[in-house]
């Protein structure tokens, strides 16, 4: 009967994160937020000597700080950590994309910009162009004209006489 009640408080304290900082082994303390296997083992080297009534006795060990203690009271896991940084990189990797999307886009847009501005360009360039060859031709045409009038009057001078 004992045994089972002590199974039970024991599962109890497991169910709801409570950890017995005196008992604990060394993985349990490891599974703890910035607790790796030197803090572990110093929490156990200490514990060996001292009794831990609280959390607050862990800033008496050697490299355990007051966040390292908060994460105790809060009961803060290494796994806790790890989804909450699987979701911040997410979050942040729908951020990255979504910049990059924009800048693409932009990117895009500005090129566009750029074609269009060069085709306005080359119309400009081509009309001028051809106009100026539209009146090259003109003047051809009218000096071809005036040579043929010319012309004309020479042999009706030659015809007269």
């Amino acid at each position: 009967m004992k045994r089972i009640i002590a199974m039970m408080v024991l599962s109890a304290s497991i169910l709801f994160a409570s950890l017995n900082l005196q008992t604990a082994s060394k993985e349990e303390l490891m599974s703890i937020k910035g607790i790796g296997e030197k803090k572990a083992a110093a929490i156990i080297k200490y514990r060996k000597t001292h009794k831990i009534k609280s959390a607050a006795d862990l800033l008496n060990v050697k490299g355990i700080g007051a966040g390292i203690v908060e994460n105790v009271k809060k009961g803060v896991k290494v796994a806790d950590v790890k989804k909450t940084a699987k979701r911040k990189a997410s979050k942040t990797s729908t951020k990255a994309k979504t910049k990059m999307k924009e800048k693409a886009t932009k990117s895009k847009n500005k090129t566009l910009t750029k074609a269009k501005a060069k085709k306005e360009k080359a119309t400009k360039v081509a009309k001028g162009k051809k106009a100026e060859v539209k009146s090259k031709v003109k003047a051809k045409k009218t000096a071809a004209k005036k040579k043929v009038k010319k012309a004309k009057k020479k042999t009706s001078k030659k015809t007269k006489k």
